[in-house]
């Protein structure tokens, strides 16, 4: 690719991927994300109310720490993402026209990179905290109540659940390469936020971000979880190229559109998206 990190000028999403399904009817697809999004929300609010309601479980002061967490912004991403997901499917499915299809080609853009980074860093916080942060591996006891348990596999189980529902019935295609470069420098960022918290407030989000504990082995784990982003965007890459291949190929579901259009009716009848 001779310019990267130019903005294409061809059409824009002319069969509205982002906002169609290969078996479900927009209306449903949406209305879908709305509960994803909702569910979120909800999960993140009850969150910081529970705790500042909690002395015991350090009150406002853990709940504002929260923030500089991964996991919980990830879980911010993700919660946002379905909303905004769901407004785009709904108006497609009541004007067929997306709200999307309106935004400058920066904000489109900016849009396909959201995706990507929802389809792929769930995976990263879901491996990372079970495999490396779970309780048990510090000989700790695990959840000790109900609202830690719900808390926990909502944000660390559930968040990939969701990610398998765009990546299975969504019509999506696979997101650019260049698409790699910047979830790694998001994480490159967010390792900064990191060691400004420790230096600012403290503490370290993770224990394996300690030198004064892990020593040489921190360089280790962050260079291990460069490599898993990569892997996991290559397999998403490869999962969503594959979904395409067998439901649109094979098995000729080219998608469900609003007002029953076909997917050739659908690339040609939109003014919006033939000037976008």
């Amino acid at each position: 690719m001779a310019h990267p990190f130019a903005l294409s000028t061809g059409v824009w999403d002319p069969s509205h991927r982002f906002e169609t399904s290969w078996i479900l009817p927009p209306y449903v697809l949406g209305g879908i994300r709305l509960l994803i999004g909702l569910y979120a929300i909800t999960v993140l609010f009850f969150n910081i109310g529970y705790q500042c309601a909690h002395p015991e479980l350090g009150g406002c002061t853990e709940s504002a720490k929260s923030f500089s967490f991964f996991t919980v912004l990830t879980y911010w991403g993700l919660a946002f993402y379905f909303l905004f997901a769901a407004a785009h499917t709904l108006s497609y499915a009541r004007t067929n026209s997306a709200l999307l299809d309106r935004w400058p080609r920066i904000l489109k853009a900016l849009h396909s990179l959201y995706y990507t980074t929802v389809v792929t860093y769930p995976v990263l916080v879901t491996v990372v905290f079970w495999g490396i942060l779970y309780p048990p591996l510090y000989g700790q006891t695990g959840f000790t109540s109900t609202y830690g348990l719900w808390g926990n596999v909502s944000q660390h189980a559930l968040n990939s659940a969701f990610l398998l529902f765009e990546l299975i019935f969504t019509r999506t295609a696979p997101p650019p390469w260049i698409h790699l470069l910047w979830l790694i420098l998001i994480l490159a960022l967010y390792l900064g936020l990191a060691y400004l918290t420790a230096a600012t407030k403290g503490f370290y989000v993770y224990p394996f971000l300690d030198p004064t504990k892990q020593h040489a082995f921190v360089a280790a784990y962050v260079f291990g979880i460069a490599v898993a982003i990569i892997v996991i965007f290559v397999l998403v890459w490869a999962l969503i190229k594959f979904r395409n291949w067998v439901t649109e190929r094979k098995l000729g579901m080219d998608g469900k559109f609003a007002g029953g259009r076909s997917a050739h009716t659908e690339k040609t009848v939109s003014p919006v998206h033939s000037s976008a």
